[in-house]
């Protein structure tokens, strides 16, 4: 009986992958036996740190390349790259994503579109990408990395928000035309998750706050996301698709902060 995800000489393609969110998915994958192509786009020296590790520890391949994901040319030439050094793939995940916070009402354009197009755009063409080279195969899995505030409403960031609420369509949408080819897309969606980058800002916000608006009582872990898109990429999720998974430990749906109860 299979009690362990296996992920064993599956190819996975991981946006955003270099830091934060996006790193420790590429850890997950890469320790439940697949090999990893990593994505990044600011930081080389840290993909290149990350491959070095994931082979020594887990004796898998894994690859880097440089693509913006705002950028079309950039995206197909990665999913080229990708048939000349995996010769295929099984897994894609969108995770790269960029937010500024920003007045709605002052907002310019650019700034708009700027999210839009890593967020929803470019998340668009990377499964696009992917689910021309699963439907030959008839088996994928597409994972799109999304938000609290695909419906959890917040200011300054109306773009983003916009953004993560159509990548859920898209998903839905997607999963509804690639069911026939026996590919699964499913978003994940998590709530306040402290890494490497933005741990002096909880601090500086203030962590009991968040300890105390999050029913689970703490901020989530890198790991709480990967292993569920390590699980979700795995067949123990072959009835998955369609599905939104919200991790957040119950922060979205805390939002009265009042308890009727004497």
């Amino acid at each position: 009986m299979e009690t362990a995800i296996n992920l064993k000489n599956k190819n996975v393609v991981v946006t955003g992958g270099s830091r934060g969110i996006g790193a420790e998915i590429c850890r997950k994958m890469a320790a439940c036996g697949a090999n990893v192509l990593i994505n990044y786009h600011h930081s080389p020296g840290e993909a290149e740190s990350l491959r070095r590790e994931l082979i020594k520890d887990f004796g898998i391949k894994a690859w880097t390349f440089h693509a913006d994901i705002a950028s079309e040319d950039q995206i197909r030439h990665m999913f080229r790259y990708v048939d000349d050094a995996a010769g295929s793939l099984d897994v894609l995940v969108n995770n790269a994503g960029y937010e500024t916070i920003e007045d709605a009402l002052t907002m310019k354009l650019e700034a708009w579109d700027g999210v839009l197009n890593v967020n929803l755009r470019g998340a668009f063409i990377c499964a696009q990408e992917a689910g021309k080279r699963m439907v030959p195969r008839k088996s994928g899995v597409i994972i799109n990395i999304s938000s609290i505030h695909d419906k959890v409403a917040r200011k300054g960031l109306v773009h983003y928000c916009c953004s993560k609420a159509a990548l859920n369509m898209m998903t839905k949408c997607l999963a509804l035309e690639l069911a026939e080819h026996q590919i699964r897309v499913v978003a994940i969606s998590p709530g306040a998750i402290e890494t490497t980058m933005n741990k002096e800002e909880i601090e500086r916000f203030g962590r009991e706050k968040f300890n105390e608006w999050i029913p689970l009582g703490h901020v989530g872990n890198v790991r709480d996301i990967a292993w569920a898109c390590a699980f979700m990429a795995s067949d123990m999720a072959g009835y998955f698709t369609g599905t939104e998974l919200y991790i957040d430990g119950g922060y979205k749906e805390s939002t009265i902060r009042y308890d009727p109860r004497t």
